[in-house]
């Protein structure tokens, strides 16, 4: 047998070390994040070496106990393990995606920008000031900022689903923050990654930066919704499980390659993949199928974490690693709470929730063996960040325990002139509203319009520049290759030019301000001119490079090209199809989600301003609630839930009466309170969470098969099927009917039973064993 591969041989000892201590932390109802530390711990090359050491030092030639320790298995190649692991963030970051989208974004608001941006940077300071405070280089100081300022969005998600906190009030804001997060994470990657190489900032290259990946974000996103909805709604006949999650993961990894290849990190590639996906219909489907993958290349990213541990530099460095603890945990939930109350909520919810947010996670790590790889952070700085998480992961459940008791205290010690900030600015009903005037609709629009149509400009003209341009003018000599270059690239521009120009010129707010006198009419010539202008210079930047005329005569050039774009039709009806095709992929999902949801997601909102929650159950078929009426079931009386409607398959049933039963997979779509909530969850037993593994009863009664002879004094003989009324009778059934060595299996009502045929019959024991004493006594 041929020598196996060390490859093999490590990924097997990775999966089984996981595999048990997954177990072993589930028994003990920790995050199973932290088994996977410990077992990677457990099979890498520091727990080896501690060993040995260990083992030399105990060792004698009597008992040699080194040798024993050294047979000991371990990861023999961290290069691969590494690989492994670079797949692991991807598939992470692809599955995070999938589960972003930007619609969520604005869906959750200015409030979890506002309470997210206040956190993370002060974490990020506190960060770099607590790593210049210890001696730290300013590198190691800023990468240290970065590792403390996000929460982990894995230990949070699992310790709520454990605690059963997922469907709160609070809960809700938490997840908006940590989405917010996610987004601003990949920034602070891809932002890391560019100066970490240059080992310095520059506010003129920050914000080159910035601008550089806002870009490269806009085109990959417009360009992916544009065409892959598109491509998926054509296909779709060909897309089951397999083929699809072939497509999904090669779109994954080759956004990947394509963002690497321009400079970007392989992390930023697979995010943005993954929320081009999310707003497809088949984004459920994709995040379902995917999810084995994700689990998989996860675990392994997380057991290598644990591989890089190195026990000695935390031993040397305890007191550092008790002071980054204290800073992470009180910094975390301090900041989060100040961000919460400034975004509006009250303060119970902003202890709730600061105190859900006390740990540092995925993130961390990711960052962390991005400067390793880097090799612009210090050493010691990844064990000591990898013990920093464990010990406030494990004091995570504690924290939100503890926060509804410092909730009570605070809220009973805030003076009277304070109330506000207890009920929260956010639902005071001293609310302004601030209707928008025209003008502040119109310029809002006008400005969303350029900067999309102007990017996309943009995009295409250095595609063409870098592709189209040189391979024409290889290929056409002179200036007529030149010309042809030109016609192409402004051809291809040319939709994007006319909408740039022409937007909202027609809409309502535009001739109403028309409408309205002299001063406004100059206002709004004046916008269209600066549009012409900003066409034109696009069009110059293509023809300049290409001709050597006089620049004034370029520009004449131009002007007379946009002014042929104006008025071509063909570029109207172009432009407008374009536009109608990006909005229909990009909505298609809303729409989709808005027909199946029960409640139209604006009375939804509505009623969340009123602190009343709309969200779905589904009833798990081990459920003790399956079979009972709404009326048997009283949810109203017990939990203090309104059921609102019922769904059941494609049908919906809208305001079930008394009399509904309840079936397994129904989804069940209540109102109430947190607190209702949670009583409802209890009561169904929903039994649906991915991580938990499901205990089925046994069935106690099975289906047997037994023969029986029909002989002379039989009361079957010259009776039929029909007439003997065996199934109502013996609760059994005939399966096969022997006559003349002749197995006969098609039979019907009206077949009449003769001396010498033998039946095979179907049916719990209990029934065969008493098959012809009921077949008399009944």
């Amino acid at each position: 047998m041929g020598h196996l591969p060390e490859l093999i041989r490590d990924l097997a000892l990775i999966l089984i070390s996981a595999g048990i201590f997954t177990i072993l932390f589930k028994w003990l109802k920790q995050p199973v994040v932290l088994g996977y530390i410990v077992a990677g711990f457990l099979a890498g090359p520091h727990f080896h070496s501690l060993l040995a050491d260990l083992a030399s030092r105990l060792s004698s030639e009597d008992i040699p106990i080194a040798s024993y320790l050294e047979k000991l298995p371990s990861v023999s190649d961290m290069a691969n393990i590494t690989t492994w692991a670079d797949l692991g963030v991807i598939f992470l970051l692809f599955a995070l995606g999938l589960e972003f989208s930007f619609k969520k974004l604005l869906k959750v608001g200015g409030q979890a920008s506002i309470a997210t941006l206040i956190s993370m940077v002060s974490m990020i300071v506190l960060g770099f000031v607590t790593g210049k405070l210890l001696g730290w280089s300013e590198m190691d100081s800023i990468f240290l900022g970065a590792m403390i300022s996000m929460s982990s969005t894995t230990i949070i998600i699992k310790v709520f689903n454990d605690m059963n906190l997922q469907k709160t009030k609070f809960a809700n804001i938490v997840f908006g923050m940590l989405i917010v997060e996610d987004l601003a994470a990949i920034l602070i990657l891809v932002l890391l990654s560019t100066f970490a190489v240059n080992r310095h900032f520059e506010g003129r290259e920050f914000v080159g930066s910035i601008v550089r990946l806002s870009f490269f974000i806009f085109i990959w996103f417009v360009v992916g919704i544009y065409l892959i909805p598109t491509i998926f709604k054509k296909l779709k006949s060909f897309l089951n499980d397999e083929t699809l999650l072939i497509v999904a993961t090669g779109l994954c990894l080759g956004m990947v390659m394509f963002a690497s290849s321009v400079g970007f990190s392989s992390a930023l590639g697979a995010f943005i993949m993954g929320s081009i996906l999310a707003e497809t219909i088949e984004s459920m489907h994709i995040e379902k199928i995917v999810e084995p993958l994700k689990n998989f290349f996860g675990a392994i990213f997380f057991v290598s974490v644990g591989m890089m541990m190195d026990p000695k530099p935390i031993v040397e460095f305890a007191p550092i690693v008790l002071l980054l603890t204290a800073v992470v945990m009180t910094g975390l939930v301090f900041f989060a709470i100040v961000g919460i109350l400034a975004s509006g909520q009250g303060l119970r919810v902003a202890i709730l929730s600061g105190f859900s947010l006390s740990q540092i996670g995925e993130f961390s790590f990711i960052i962390a063996t991005l400067g390793m790889s880097l090799g612009v952070i210090s050493d010691v700085i990844y064990p000591i960040i990898v013990a920093v998480s464990v010990i406030t992961t494990f004091a995570t459940p504690y924290l939100i325990k503890a926060a509804p008791s410092v909730a009570d205290y605070l809220e009973s010690h805030v003076p009277a002139r304070f109330s506000r900030l207890v009920t929260g600015y956010a639902t005071s009903d001293y609310k302004v509203v601030n209707k928008q005037n025209e003008w502040n609709r119109l310029l809002k629009n006008i400005l969303i319009q350029v900067a999309i149509y102007f990017t996309i400009s943009v995009a295409v003209m250095l595609i063409c520049k870098f592709a189209l341009i040189p391979f024409v003018t290889d290929n056409i000599s002179g200036f007529l290759g030149r010309l042809v270059a030109a016609v192409l690239t402004l051809t291809l521009m040319s939709p994007f030019i006319r909408a740039m120009v022409m937007k909202k010129n027609t809409s309502e707010e535009f001739k109403t301000l028309w409408a309205d006198g002299h001063f406004n009419q100059g206002a709004l010539i004046s916008m269209i001119i600066l549009r012409i202008a900003l066409a034109v210079a696009l069009v110059s930047t293509v023809l300049f490079p290409l001709f050597e005329t006089a620049r004034a005569l370029l520009i004449v050039i131009a002007l007379t090209v946009i002014i042929g774009f104006l008025y071509s039709r063909n570029l109207k009806k172009q432009s407008r199809r374009i536009e109608a095709r990006f909005l229909e992929n990009f909505t298609q999902k809303q729409i989709y989600d808005e027909k199946r949801a029960a409640i139209p997601s604006k009375v939804a909102s509505d009623m969340l301003a009123k602190d009343i929650h709309i969200e779905e159950f589904e009833i798990s078929p081990n459920s003790p609630i399956i079979g009972k009426t709404l009326q048997e079931l009283q949810f109203k009386q017990r939990t203090g839930v309104s059921v609102i409607t019922i769904l059941r398959g494609n049908r919906k049933i809208n305001i079930p009466g008394a009399r509904e039963y309840i079936y397994p997979c129904d989804k069940i779509v209540v109102s109430g309170s947190d607190e209702e909530l949670k009583r409802l969850d209890a009561a169904i037993g929903t039994g649906s969470r991915s991580d938990e593994a499901v205990h089925e009863e046994i069935p106690q009664h099975h289906i047997n098969l037994s023969q029986f002879e029909i002989e002379s004094d039989s009361p079957f003989v010259g009776k039929t099927i029909g007439d003997l009324r065996l199934r109502e009778k013996t609760e059994t059934l005939i399966v096969a009917i022997e006559r003349d060595g002749k197995s006969i299996v098609d039979f019907h009502a009206d077949f009449k039973f003769c001396v010498g045929d033998t039946l095979l019959i179907a049916g719990e024991q209990e029934k065969l064993d008493r098959f012809v004493e009921n077949i008399i006594a009944k």
